[in-house]
């Protein structure tokens, strides 16, 4: 192909060996992208990954009891189906084993340099692409940037006053500290979302004795797990085909939760409070453990998680439920509003990520040396969750509102790549060296999503899917077959194709 974007060398601009594409981030986002491009013979791009090995989230997180709440075989490329998944949901393990598969498979370690940590990115407007700016003080250089980064791979510490006070070890569940020996601690756990409610069930057995501080309980639906036999595994290594239906017998399962979260939310009722109360009140007899368990917000609201035996994990004598605020944290414990000191020897965070702060701690910059976080100053947004108008070459790999309460992101961020590789293909075609949103299709797309999320379950409460003024800048307020629709047929119009500057009205200098 006779393009600047398929050549397999880099191009030399000034002594400056330019990329044709580079990628920050090797979890599913990264490698997906990495093997787009390759099916398109674009071999000049290189994957930049802060960590020692592939696999984002699911290489860091090895807390006991990690697993995914999505089914294997959805959870997992469409390109590269996996017949041998051990269970209806895997472990962490399984899914960082899946990545590495999927990066010798489609020969990417070529373009990976691993312990590579990005701190930012500017944008060269007089030579038409990006730099890169590395921790180690190297530069490196591309026409295309991709941020692959995820919504869940910073982990967010809460603000309890003093925190750095406490004697003994203290760790984040995405950073979990495996030398330490729980058998003998006094473990306070501070959180209770998915994490949690994984971890807290996996070492309660393990531990001393164990205090769960909760600020508010969630809503908890059984989870349907299971080992796959052999005999399945190998008829689906066998016959693929049948492994393409399991597949879509899980999507359309999860798919058809997208009425209640987002059209008739009055169904939630339905659909998860009563299997909620169902387990609740199968697993626990105590009417005040029952009581402190139960939510008081709208169903959808908060994460919906899976789980068959959180609640029952507060039947063991070892373990208790702390409801009350936690006032401070002192050098031997944690001290909550009613005056009482629970003293402990080791703290756990299950306290999440900091979802809505896209892209931290990375500063990017695009035309005019505008700040990407400046720009967000009011909620991170973006044109299909990818792009922003003034950021050229500039794409977002599960951006602002791609992420689902109901199916999996996988399959958004198949929808993504699709979507991202038309944007290339057309460069090629019109002998393009730039792409970039237009600003009034950027608006009246944001403008429209928003007005969305007036149906859904997400308005009027607080959870980590809005920012500190209520705006949702994560969640997908539809289905995930019309997000599909949209960045696979949408006119492409919405974009600029340039390859020389753009003079202030927006017309060719």
């Amino acid at each position: 192909m006779n393009s600047t974007l398929n050549s397999n060398k880099g191009v030399l601009q000034n002594s400056k060996v330019v990329k044709k594409a580079i990628i920050i981030g090797s979890g599913f986002a990264g490698l997906g992208m990495a093997v787009a491009l390759k099916k398109f013979n674009i071999d000049d791009f290189v994957i930049l990954e802060k960590g020692h090995d592939v696999g984002g989230v699911w290489r860091e997180n090895t807390y006991p009891g990690a697993a995914c709440d999505v089914p294997s075989h959805l959870y997992s490329f469409s390109f590269f189906p996996n017949p041998y998944w051990s269970r209806t949901f895997a472990p962490q393990s399984e899914i960082y084993t899946y990545l590495q598969n999927c990066a010798k498979a489609f020969q990417l370690a070529p373009h990976i340099k691993v312990n590579c940590e990005v701190c930012g990115a500017s944008y060269d407007e007089s030579a038409q692409h990006w730099q890169v700016f590395l921790k180690n003080g190297e530069i490196m250089y591309s026409q295309i940037l991709v941020t692959a980064m995820g919504q869940l791979s910073l982990p967010a510490l809460p603000k309890i006053e003093g925190k750095d006070h406490f004697l003994g070890p203290t760790f984040h569940s995405a950073n979990w500290d495996h030398s330490i020996d729980l058998s003998s601690k006094r473990v306070a756990v501070i959180g209770t979302g998915a994490s949690a409610i994984q971890f807290v069930p996996a070492i309660a057995g393990k531990v001393k004795e164990m205090r769960v501080f909760q600020r508010s309980p969630a809503y908890i639906m059984p989870r349907p797990d299971g080992a796959n036999s052999e005999w399945k595994k190998q008829l689906f290594k066998r016959f693929p085909s049948l492994m393409k239906l399991q597949r879509l017998a899980c999507y359309l399962q999860y798919e058809s939760r997208a009425i209640a979260f987002t059209r008739f939310k009055g169904l939630m009722k339905f659909a998860v409070g009563i299997p909620f109360h169902r387990l609740l009140n199968r697993q626990l007899t105590d009417p005040v453990l029952r009581q402190k368990l139960s939510p008081d917000y709208q169903i959808g609201c908060k994460r919906i998680l899976l789980s068959s035996n959180y609640f029952t994990t507060f039947h063991r004598s070892n373990v208790h439920l702390v409801t009350e605020k936690i006032r401070q944290i002192t050098p031997t414990g944690v001290e909550t509003i009613d005056g009482k000191l629970h003293e402990v020897d080791l703290i756990i965070y299950g306290t999440g990520f900091a979802a809505t702060d896209f892209l931290a701690p990375l500063a990017i910059k695009g035309v005019g040396g505008r700040d990407l976080n400046t720009v967000w100053s009011e909620g991170a947004r973006a044109y299909l969750g990818m792009s922003v108008p003034h950021f050229p070459n500039f794409f977002m790999l599960y951006g602002p509102n791609t992420n689902l309460g109901h199916n999996s992101i996988v399959f958004m961020i198949e929808s993504q790549i699709t979507h991202v590789m038309r944007c290339l293909k057309k460069m090629e075609k019109e002998d393009a060296k730039v792409i970039e949103i237009k600003n009034d299709e950027y608006e009246n797309y944001t403008s429209r999503l928003q007005k969305n999320f007036s149906h859904t379950v997400w308005t009027g409460c607080s959870s980590w899917y809005v920012d500190a003024k209520g705006y949702n800048s994560t969640n997908w307020p539809g289905f995930t077959i019309s997000y599909r629709w949209l960045t696979k047929t949408k006119s492409l119009d919405a974009y600029r194709f340039y390859s020389v500057g753009l003079n202030k009205l927006g017309g060719v200098s």
